[in-house]
């Protein structure tokens, strides 16, 4: 029911009563982005060291799972060495009991095979070996940067909620003043200050005249067009940024 409320009494106001609710819209909208000023870049430095530090941490933890398998490698190639050895030195047994040359032979190409199976795991020891080694000094250092980044977040975000606790009072003022204003604007020229206002660098989507001139883009008005600017009987946007264009005497009257 409030809400039917609201727009019958909209549609009661006149244009330029409309006007000044978005041109007071834009105002307290100034005081938000100053706000947004005071915090700068810290939110987003906050957000991109979270990002940094969850990529450091999983880096970390895929490095310790390699590093673990590597070292079960090894262990497996020990393994394989001991086996080989046990082989060899079965066969050697078996040499002892031969019957004829052919016999002896094939012991021996079996004695010589598992001393070749022994040379390669050897060698996929030393490579296992210096692979993980390696992967221990990578995850050392993003051990060491991962502590540094996480001591830069701790004080950019003490930096920010101390800014934020500074500021919660007046953001709440600004809000309700903000939700207030926005009961007496049309949903449809909401919806068109929002869009503007978000396409604008400055963040302005309502701009008075200033010395002949758009306040938003500075591109000069034609003095028919600023005529109807200053008689507030018609929404008016500047044909060179979009922006709402409203009369001088706004400012003048808020000043």
């Amino acid at each position: 029911m409030a809400k039917k409320k609201n727009e019958a009494n909209t549609s009661e106001l006149t244009m330029e009563q409309k006007l000044r609710y978005l041109y007071d819209l834009q105002l307290v909208d100034n005081e938000v982005n100053k706000i947004a000023i005071l915090r700068g870049e810290l939110p987003l430095e906050v957000s991109d060291l979270e990002d940094e530090l969850a990529g450091l941490s999983t880096r970390i933890d895929n490095l310790e799972k390699d590093v673990k398998e590597l070292e079960n490698a090894v262990s497996d190639k020990k393994n394989e060495i001991v086996e080989a050895q046990a082989l060899i030195k079965k066969y050697e047994e078996q040499q002892k009991n031969v019957r004829n040359n052919r016999e002896y032979d094939s012991l021996s190409k079996e004695i010589e095979f598992q001393n070749l199976e022994i040379q390669l795991c050897e060698k996929r020891i030393r490579e296992f070996t210096a692979d993980a080694e390696k992967k221990r000094e990578t995850i050392a250092v993003s051990k060491t940067n991962f502590e540094e980044r996480s001591g830069d977040l701790k004080q950019k975000q003490t930096e920010l909620a101390n800014i934020v606790s500074e500021t919660k009072l007046e953001e709440e003022r600004l809000q309700a003043k903000l939700d207030e204003i926005e009961q007496n604007i049309d949903e449809r020229y909401l919806t068109a200050y929002k869009r503007i206002k978000s396409n604008a660098r400055n963040g302005l989507a309502v701009v008075t005249v200033e010395r002949n001139a758009c306040g938003g883009c500075f591109n000069k008005i034609p003095p028919q067009r600023q005529a109807d600017i200053r008689l507030s009987k018609q929404i008016i946007v500047c044909e060179y940024c979009g922006r709402i264009l409203v009369s001088d005497s706004f400012a003048e009257e808020n000043a």
